[in-house]
């Protein structure tokens, strides 16, 4: 028997979401609280699931890169506003009214380490500082489901360009709030908050690398992770952090809140590939939502083109988990 010793911020067994849930439809339309009539009516849609009044919202809806589009329909904005992980929270995916409490004005946006422009930032001065557009993207879970969802917001490369890293910069390490007061879940003490997450200089300036401040054509509604979020379609959805803070240029390779929790299931790549599954479960299929449907899982989500060209010469690195 494989003895994995338990760490104090470990996440407890009567946390962790039974396998047979992912791939039963059923469970799935219950975790939603929809069934196919409220779907079409728009029943039982909590006021949470809209973006509330923001100073960028005559920025809404941006035009639509053409360069970013997909072969599959957008899921509807009435599921993804009320079915999200944001541990946060809570552990639940049913924490968009809890979300509401967020703070989202003033919030700064910290840049540092190793740049030759650290700044701090005004969330509001940062945005007039880029561009936005919508560009439609894939959302592949960790847990198996997926979704897909016309994000607003600017290349991460901007931001990057913006503070100019040094040479000996290797990483950027993303960090999350940090508020238990406002934010129950971060009153959990097995979990090593706040929320961090990482990728290479070469992930971070990749076309795909999106920083996220709206959906839908709207501003972001504080369940997705207002105000400011990433999104790396080509990756599990656990490395896509929500409510960013802090982007620091690092040398040394940051180690994510999922993977100092349990680096045996949650690794610092956690690119999307059906041959490699979960220690739990298979990734070879996900069920999409909210119809259930189960579909083949496609390597880098479907984004190989894109991206697969950052991993030559990385094959003894554990890339998809």
């Amino acid at each position: 028997m494989n003895i994995i010793r338990k760490r104090s911020w470990d996440l407890p067994e009567r946390e962790a979401t039974p396998e047979a849930v992912f791939f039963n439809r059923r469970s799935v339309l219950a975790g939603l609280g929809i069934a196919g009539a409220s779907i079409a009516g728009g029943a039982g849609l909590p006021r949470a699931a809209f973006a509330e009044e923001d100073p960028n919202a005559g920025l809404y809806p941006a035009k639509r890169n053409e360069a970013f589009t997909l072969d599959r329909e957008i899921t509807p904005e009435k599921v993804t506003s009320i079915y999200n992980n944001f541990y946060e929270f809570g552990s639940h995916k049913q924490i968009a009214s809890a979300a509401q409490a967020l703070k989202i004005r003033p919030w700064e946006v910290k840049i540092d380490g190793l740049c030759d422009n650290p700044q701090v930032l005004d969330y509001d001065d940062l945005m007039k500082k880029v561009s936005l557009e919508e560009r439609l993207y894939r959302f592949r879970c960790v847990e198996a489901w997926a979704m897909a969802v016309p994000w607003t917001g600017f290349p991460l490369a901007e931001l990057v360009r913006l503070a100019s890293p040094k040479p000996e910069a290797k990483y950027l390490r993303m960090e999350t709030f940090m508020d238990p007061d406002t934010a129950s879940g971060q009153r959990a003490s097995w979990y090593p908050w706040p929320y961090v997450e990482g990728l290479t200089l070469a992930e971070a300036t990749n076309e795909l690398a999106f920083m996220v401040t709206g959906v839908y054509g709207k501003p972001l509604a504080k369940q997705y992770g207002a105000p400011l979020r990433l999104a790396v379609p080509w990756k599990y959805g656990f490395k896509s952090i929500k409510s960013i803070v802090r982007f620091s240029f690092v040398e040394e390779r940051p180690v994510s809140f999922w993977e100092e929790i349990q680096s045996a299931e949650y690794g610092f790549w956690a690119n999307v590939n059906p041959e490699v599954s979960h220690p739990r479960w298979s990734q070879a299929r996900e069920q999409l939502l909210p119809t259930g449907e189960q579909v083949p899982t496609q390597l880098f989500n479907g984004y190989g083109e894109q991206v697969a060209a950052l991993y030559k010469g990385l094959e003894g690195e554990n890339l998809y988990m």
